[in-house]
């Protein structure tokens, strides 16, 4: 596995704890990280999302050691040793697995695609308003602000909580 730039720890620690605040005050499910196994079908192989969310309505997908069936929401934070794996292999893994939203951040780029599968399998990619907000379909209610992950310093996870208010 290629090793993670600094960028990349950053951000995928800025949404896990602006995400699992949102989670749980939400009471929605659950949100888990790399290297929580995630296995979408038996003829896929098992994957360990950057960052990956179950809905209530899933959780019994749940196992001690992994999720057995498609995670809500998958976001996946590029490396440039990981381009071609995030934007080719897992991305068509996540489709053909059934995950319905799927994030792929790419910082070297300062891209962000959000992707919603249609109901005839296929990834579509969805809209973000002029503002550049994108509201998620995964997590009711939540919306995020495709500049934030680009700021340096990211946001504070106060600030970002106070906007969503949760506090």
């Amino acid at each position: 596995m290629p090793p993670i730039s600094n960028e990349h720890q950053d951000l995928c620690s800025f949404l896990i704890a602006v995400l699992r605040i949102y989670v749980e005050k939400r009471k929605l499910g659950k949100l888990l990280h790399d290297p929580f196994q995630m296995k979408t079908g038996p003829d896929l192989p098992g994957r360990a999302p950057d960052v990956l969310f179950i809905s209530n309505a899933h959780i019994k997908r749940l196992k001690k050691n992994h999720l057995d069936g498609p995670a809500d929401l998958v976001i996946e934070i590029i490396s440039p040793g990981s381009r071609t794996e995030d934007r080719g292999t897992k991305f068509f893994e996540y489709e053909e697995g059934g995950v319905p939203e799927f994030w792929l951040i790419d910082p070297d780029r300062k891209q962000v695609e959000f992707y919603l599968r249609g109901k005839d399998g296929i990834y579509k990619l969805a809209p973000v308003l002029s503002d550049g907000i994108f509201h998620s379909r995964a997590m009711p209610g939540l919306w995020i602000k495709s500049d934030w992950f680009w700021k340096r310093p990211l946001p504070m996870v106060l600030d970002v909580l106070g906007e969503w208010k949760l506090i």
